[in-house]
């Protein structure tokens, strides 16, 4: 078997790993179940790729990232590695053929989103394939504890059960202390057993620039930093309005956000990994798997409800390692913004069980009835017969979804769907369309069947294929069809779905746990306070605060965010000395302590810091004794 070392430079041509790769490898290889905490762009991705070469059987790695699963399939493949993936959208002959080349193809990679690991296909094919280990990419979505938590991901436990002779390897980049047990607890590890990289970026400065002109700022920031960026606000709407700003001062930029189409989405994105486009104005749906490492500079006009979420998505610029930048741009009324967040994403209890049952209304389902029910979901409808402020009735779907007793998917694809209207022997007699409309028909005929009886699920790209039409062809040809009423055809669209997980509760009775809601709220508020606190903060390093936000240590300033910046400018003056003195002389009654431990704990810059303890050792008032300072005057 060729070794770890042997693997990396034959399909990616580098001689050595990164820091802590080789050691989540190995843990692996010795069948342990391993947690790694690697910031964005760590090179996470090697740590499976690698040793499922190495290692007997197909790899399954679970990612809710579409574009990650796309990007990383096709650059397998490229070096001539077998990988697949399993995705929404695609047709379930294609499913078959993906998970039959696991079984009989020696692929070695299976890319699955987490809500197609309990579908019956899925299971059947799962039982005849050799499994090698289990990746959960995203681990943090599993632990609600955390700031992205996706109830899906629960369902990778029920695997586990299922193969309960392949390790598990949980890959994330943002954690905090009670996430990691988390992760490891929902994963059922055999025990403990976690690697972190620092979450440090010495590449990256961390800058709060506060403006209440947050457009002009923008500008004058793109206009200094030359390169690739990303600008980050809070809604769609504003996506386009930031976009339309910059081009018109001169910047080439474009908008991105989860309510456009699929195709669009692609377009753009690869628009901006080739540099076509500069500047990529998004919501927090851009970024996930997007792998592009010159990104100079991430800005947050509007801020992010976490440093989890922060950390997250600034940790995008720079990951080539050179000089880049991670900005929030910062007013006064962003922090009310934020606080107000909080009674909009837990509104009062209440309210939670009015929604609840103003949705079993909505819907006509009985009390004790509506098992496993799905039904199509239009919030603004819904707000609109009720009189309910939209944002906490998402919130209040959210909470039910949590306590269990709904489903509220909100990015459910539905594909398109044709039923032939005209009878059998009336369709098979029609002559008078062109010629390509006409060798549409027979593909599609050819390609489904059922279609007289009831609605059938396609694919344009498949019937583009087997035609040789445009996508454009297809679909105007589909929609001439459905006007003369030869057949039905519903596009493709995203719908939202509400799904009943259990029969339709009375009100009186409907229970909102301490878990969902109060434990849940308390740790929101944390988060929210945790950001407030960092974008506030003006005499400590913000990377530190980061950095122990994370629980890792920081002995020493960065040196290069705004705050380790400003501070250089400042001489230590009479007044600052006796301030940091005091301080010193306090902790060091209390306990001996080294200087490292100090410049952690003591709030001011850390070279005063250290010029105040050399002053006092020189003058005798400190000593130092196997590393540790003891205050004798």
């Amino acid at each position: 078997m060729a070794t770890a070392h042997e693997i990396l430079k034959q399909y990616w041509g580098y001689d050595n790993f990164r820091p802590l790769q080789l050691d989540i490898i190995n843990s692996l290889l010795e069948g342990k179940d391993t947690l790694g905490l690697m910031p964005t762009g760590g090179g996470k991705s090697l740590t499976f790729q690698v040793p499922a070469l190495m290692m007997e059987g197909v790899c399954i790695v679970v990612t809710p990232l579409i574009a990650l699963m796309k990007d990383q399939k096709d650059n397998l493949r490229a070096k001539g590695i077998k990988a697949t993936a399993i995705y929404s959208g695609m047709t379930r002959q294609e499913i078959i053929v993906a998970l039959e080349n696991c079984i009989y193809g020696n692929y070695k990679l299976l890319y699955v989103s987490p809500e197609r690991l309990s579908s019956d296909l899925f299971l059947a094919k799962l039982n005849a394939m050799k499994i090698s280990f289990i990746v959960v990419d995203e681990a943090h979505c599993i632990s609600q504890w955390g700031y992205d938590f996706r109830p899906s991901y629960l369902k990778i436990n029920e695997l586990r059960t299922l193969l309960p002779d392949a390790p598990v390897l949980a890959l994330t980049a943002t954690a905090t202390k009670d996430v990691v047990k988390d992760i490891q607890s929902k994963l059922s590890f055999s025990k403990e057993n976690v690697f972190r990289k620092s979450f440090n970026r010495d590449n990256l400065s961390y800058v709060v620039r506060n403006n209440d002109n947050k457009n002009s700022e923008l500008l004058r920031i793109l206009s200094k930093v030359e390169g690739c960026a990303i600008v980050y606000v809070r809604s769609r709407k504003k996506t386009a309005e930031i976009a339309e700003l910059l081009n018109m001062n001169g910047i080439k930029a474009d908008f991105y956000h989860a309510g456009l189409n699929h195709k669009v989405k692609e377009q753009k994105q690869e628009e901006w990994k080739n540099d076509t486009t500069r500047v990529i104005v998004s919501t927090n749906a851009f970024g996930m798997g997007i792998d592009k490492p010159d990104v100079r500079v991430v800005v947050h006009l509007d801020l992010p409800n976490s440093p989890e979420e922060y950390f997250q998505e600034a940790g995008r610029a720079g990951r080539d390692e050179k000089k880049s930048y991670a900005v929030i741009i910062y007013s006064p009324a962003d922090r009310v913004k934020l606080l107000k967040r909080i009674a909009d994403t837990f509104p009062e209890k209440e309210f939670v069980k009015k929604i609840y049952n103003s949705l079993g209304s909505f819907y006509q389902i009985a009390v004790g009835a509506g098992t496993d029910s799905v039904f199509d979901f239009d919030l603004f409808k819904f707000c609109s017969a009720y009189k309910y402020p939209l944002i906490p009735t998402h919130s209040a779907l959210k909470i039910l979804q949590q306590a269990d007793y709904i489903v509220y998917d909100e990015n459910a694809e539905s594909l398109s769907r044709i039923m032939v209207t005209l009878p059998r022997e009336e369709f098979y007699k029609l002559k008078e369309f062109d010629a390509k409309t006409s060798k549409l028909i027979n593909v599609l005929l050819r390609s489904y069947t059922g279609l007289f009886a009831d609605y059938v699920y396609i694919r344009e790209e498949l019937l583009m294929q087997r035609s040789g039409l445009t996508r454009q062809e297809v679909y105007e040809r589909l929609v001439m069809l459905s006007k003369v009423r030869i057949i039905h055809y519903i596009p493709e669209k995203k719908i939202p779905i509400i799904v009943f997980t259990q029969s339709r509760e009375d009100p009186d009775y409907v229970s909102i746990g301490k878990e969902v809601y109060e434990k849940r709220k308390e740790r929101f508020t944390n988060r929210i306070n945790g950001i407030i606190d960092y974008v506030t903060s003006e005499d400590i390093c913000r990377n530190r605060i980061l950095l122990r936000y994370f629980g890792e240590k920081s002995y020493h300033d960065c040196g290069v965010c705004d705050v380790c910046l400003s501070r250089k400018e400042q001489k230590l003056t009479s007044s600052l000395f006796r301030k940091i003195e005091k301080q010193i002389k306090e902790q060091l009654k209390e306990k001996l302590m080294s200087t490292e431990e100090l410049t952690d704990i003591l709030e001011f810059p850390e070279y005063h810091i250290i010029e105040v303890i050399r002053f006092l050792i020189d003058e005798n008032y400190v000593t130092e004794e196997d590393g540790k300072l003891i205050y004798i005057k």
